[in-house]
């Protein structure tokens, strides 16, 4: 007596690629979830926001190219056919079905990894922008003050202006950055006219007043330190930038935020005072 073995048939390309479609979108959907989180949805640009777009607009014409033929094929009326059309055609079935067949052991796990692999390629943190990071740790904010030496300067005293002024290279990405968000104003102290008359030269040379945010004008000029403090009140500025520990310390009742940059290891002088060895630093660009 033949013992009747039962097994279920393999399934086809289509169903494959259908279940493939399905773990894809539900995983893309997890993702996605994670994705436009509160922590994240800041640092998305319009770029990103449009790639994920076009991904999903993939898997659904994706989705619907796979589906159309099979229900066309559903509304097709069936035809009677004749016994020996009915062999002939079950012949032609059954070589179709050998070629085009794919088995699931072969199919399933390795094309699903790579699916996913891709999935989370796309995924990958935005990396942001130095634009975006300025942005960020400035809080918005709308005016800015900062003091050349030691800042956007590699001297660090008004006696060294009198022999050379040299504008630091590093800074000078991120002086653009500002100027496109925020008013800057730069200040210093010098010893004499010529002092001045370099640092403006100097400046200008390094391209600072090419990007159309800055402007001589707002390049301003004490003969001491209370001057500094004294224009700094005056422009009511949302930042200030110094070098001077006491300068921040005597500030920080009416400024609403500052960066303390020091060589050394700079120490928090008050709550709204922040600290980094260089502005570039600061924005997550030093070298």
């Amino acid at each position: 007596m033949a013992e009747s073995s039962s097994s279920s048939p393999s399934p086809s390309p289509t169903e494959e690629i259908v279940r493939l479609i399905k773990r894809l979108s539900a995983y893309v959907a997890f993702k996605m979830s994670n994705l436009f989180s509160t922590s994240t949805i800041r640092n998305l640009d319009s770029r990103s926001i449009g790639a994920i777009a076009g991904l999903a607009i993939a898997v659904i014409f994706t989705w619907r190219a796979i589906r159309t033929p099979g229900e066309r094929q559903r509304r097709q009326p069936k035809r009677r056919m004749q016994p020996a059309e009915t062999s002939n055609a079950a012949a032609a079935a059954a070589a179709q079905s050998n070629v085009t067949s794919i088995p699931p052991e072969f199919s399933s796990p390795r094309e699903d990894s790579a699916a996913l692999d891709v999935v989370d390629q796309f995924f990958q943190p935005v990396k942001p922008t130095l634009g975006q990071l300025v942005r960020q740790k400035l809080s918005e904010g709308r005016k800015v003050t900062c003091r050349l030496l030691g800042v956007i300067l590699e001297e660090s005293s008004p006696e060294e202006l009198q022999k050379q002024v040299t504008v630091k290279s590093s800074v000078l990405e991120v002086l653009l950055e500002i100027t496109k968000c925020c008013d800057l104003y730069l200040m210093e102290r010098v010893l004499d006219d010529e002092s001045e008359a370099k640092v403006l030269q100097a400046l200008e040379s390094a391209g600072v007043f090419t990007s159309g945010g800055l402007v001589k004008d707002k390049v301003l000029f004490c003969s001491t330190e209370i001057g500094r403090t004294s224009f700094v009140r005056q422009l009511e500025p949302d930042w200030h930038i110094d070098t001077n520990p006491e300068i921040n310390t005597q500030l920080a009742r009416f400024i609403k935020y500052q960066l303390h940059v020091s060589a050394a290891k700079p120490e928090r002088l008050a709550p709204n005072v922040f600290a980094s060895q260089s502005l570039e630093q600061f924005f997550g660009c030093a070298s």
